[in-house]
């Protein structure tokens, strides 16, 4: 077996399952018939294949509809490797919104799975897998089955995950009001036709993902890749939102967050750098000591939902 399939086999393998939570009181508004708190896992029948996705519902469904937040895991993770790594559905149940994990593709259904976010990764790349019209259908189907609010739909991933995050607010501008890429890069060709803000993280010592552009040092997907460094899509999404060229910045510890002022349509752009950072979820699970160790300074779930809360449609 290859060094990279010895690295997305102990990546897939590090994921915890999803455990169905039980339900938990109920409190006003009244609740929507049928829908009890907790984590589902569903398919949706797409482009011939049927593509599985695990759902988190939050223990307030009323009538009102909630925000979604998709969070897309990385090369060689699945929708539990995701769920595990962020801490997003804890999250839900505090702040009251939905959170979908959808699974990507691979010759294992439910392991070794990646997104073709344009120039990466593995078995999504190779077969040309339409994962943008996936999840375009993914958010059209949801919004049938649970209450969400077409103006706060939102996208978050990691790695190959955080550039399918890039991908979707290129190509679908008009459905996602925000995106939070994790050790992603803007590799793309962007033509959006809607603003969309975006938080962004990035370690400055990420290998996998560099952060000033380039051709991976590590990598396991086994195509050649050179990524956009974050500089660039910063300068992309800042110039996109009619936002002020020059951030303002502010520094903690080892937290470096640049904020672009005065955008246009009440949107934003914001980075995190990670000084001396690797490839990691801020303040997430590791999962596996093949990955890098977070930073514990900030937690990349809390500030992308605070930003999300900021800005809708």
């Amino acid at each position: 077996m290859s060094r990279c399939a010895i690295f997305f086999l102990l990546l897939a393998l590090s994921a915890a399952g999803c455990t169905r939570i039980a339900p938990t009181a109920r409190t006003t508004p009244t609740p929507i018939p049928n829908l009890k708190p907790g984590d589902y896992t569903q398919s949706l029948a797409f482009a011939g294949r049927e593509r599985a996705y695990l759902v988190h519902l939050p223990p307030v469904i009323g009538n009102a509809p909630l925000p979604l937040v998709i969070v897309l895991h990385g090369g060689g993770g699945n929708a539990a490797s995701a769920a595990r790594m962020t801490g997003m559905s804890a999250l839900t149940d505090k702040e009251n919104f939905i959170a979908v994990y959808p699974d990507g593709t691979g010759r294992l259904d439910d392991k070794l799975l990646t997104w073709n976010s344009g120039n990466c990764c593995g078995y999504a790349l190779d077969h040309k897998i339409d994962d943008v019209g996936f999840i375009r259908a993914l958010i059209e189907q949801l919004a049938r089955d649970y209450p969400i609010d077409a103006r706060r739909v939102y996208a978050t991933g990691i790695s190959n995950g955080g550039m399918m995050a890039y991908r979707l607010a290129c190509e679908l501008s008009d459905q996602l009001a925000a995106i939070a890429p994790v050790a992603g890069a803007l590799n793309v060709e962007c033509k959006p036709t809607q603003p969309v803000s975006v938080i962004a993280f990035h370690g400055t010592a990420d290998r996998n993902v560099l952060y000033d552009g380039g051709v991976p040092k590590q990598q396991a997907d086994p195509h050649p890749r050179e990524d956009k460094s974050v500089a660039y899509a910063m300068a992309f999404w800042s110039q996109h939102n009619r936002c002020a060229g020059t951030p303002t910045r502010a520094e903690r510890g080892n937290i470096v967050h640049d904020t672009y002022a005065n955008c246009a349509n009440r949107t934003g752009v914001e980075l995190y750098a990670i000084k001396g950072g690797g490839h990691a979820w801020p303040g997430g699970d590791r999962l596996t000591a093949l990955l890098d160790a977070p930073t514990r300074e900030i937690s990349a779930t809390e500030l992308m939902w605070e930003f999300f809360k900021q800005h809708a449609k």
